[in-house]
C-alpha cells in the first residue's frame, strides 16, 4: 500500500497527560506526528485533536483503533485530503521598508488574504491562512524580499460528512441514559460509620 496525507480527527475528555500518552502510540509505531493540533469542540467537556501524519491506509486504521483503546478518546476518525476542509495559518515578519518601497511585495500579500497584524517602523507582521501548499509559495516569494521570521501554525479541519460529534453524543445519552445520581447515605455520618 502506498503511503498518504491522512488527517486524523480525535475526540476525547480534556484530561492531564493524554496528549503524552496518544503521542506516545505514535512513537512506538514510528509515526512521526506532521502536525498536531488540540482545541474545545463543538460540545462542552470533549476536546478535539487533529493529527496529520504521512502513512498508508491499513497502518492508520490499525492506529485509529488502538487510539480509541485509550480510556480518555471518544472516537478517532481518518480522511484523506480530499475528504476534509482544512486550513493552516502562518504568520510573516517582513522589513517595513521592504513592503513601503515595493509595490510587487504589497500585491503579492493582497494576492495571498494577507492581512497586517503589527505594524512598526522597522517591521511589518502578516497573517494569512490557506493550504501548505499556498502558505510554502508566499514563504520562498518573500524570502527574496528579506523575510525576517516566519511561522505556521497547526492544521485546523472539519470533515466534509461529518454531523460532528455533538449528534453522536446525543444518540449515545439517548440509548444509554446517565443512571440518577445517588447520594451516599453516609456521607454526613463519617465518624460513626469509620471507626477503628
Amino acid at each position: 500500500m502506498e503511503k498518504q496525507e491522512f488527517t486524523i480527527t480525535l475526540y476525547t475528555e480534556n484530561s492531564v497527560g493524554l496528549i503524552g500518552r496518544i503521542s506516545g502510540i505514535f512513537s512506538r509505531r514510528k509515526i512521526n506526528i506532521e502536525s498536531l493540533n488540540t482545541s474545545p469542540s463543538e460540545v462542552e467537556g470533549i476536546h478535539r485533536f487533529t493529527i496529520v501524519i504521512h502513512e498508508n491506509e491499513e497502518v492508520v486504521r490499525k492506529l485509529c483503533r488502538q487510539l480509541e483503546k485509550q480510556i480518555d478518546v471518544l472516537k478517532a476518525y481518518f480522511n484523506t485530503d480530499d475528504e476534509i476542509v482544512w486550513q493552516e495559518q502562518a504568520l510573516y515578519k517582513v522589513p517595513a521598508n521592504v513592503v513601503t518601497e515595493k509595490v510587487y511585495v504589497e500585491r503579492l500579500l493582497r494576492q495571498y488574504g494577507a492581512s497586517t497584524v503589527v505594524i512598526r517602523q522597522d517591521y511589518i507582521v502578516f497573517e494569512t491562512a490557506g493550504h501548505r501548499e499556498e502558505i510554502d509559495r508566499l514563504t520562498e516569494e518573500l524570502n527574496k524580499y528579506g523575510l525576517i521570521e516566519f511561522v505556521r501554525g497547526a492544521r485546523i479541519a472539519i470533515i466534509k460528512n461529518s454531523a460532528g460529534i455533538h449528534e453522536k453524543v446525543l444518540e449515545f445519552e439517548r440509548r444509554e441514559p446517565s443512571a440518577e445520581l445517588i447520594e451516599n447515605e453516609y456521607l454526613d455520618k463519617r465518624d460513626g460509620v469509620f471507626t477503628m
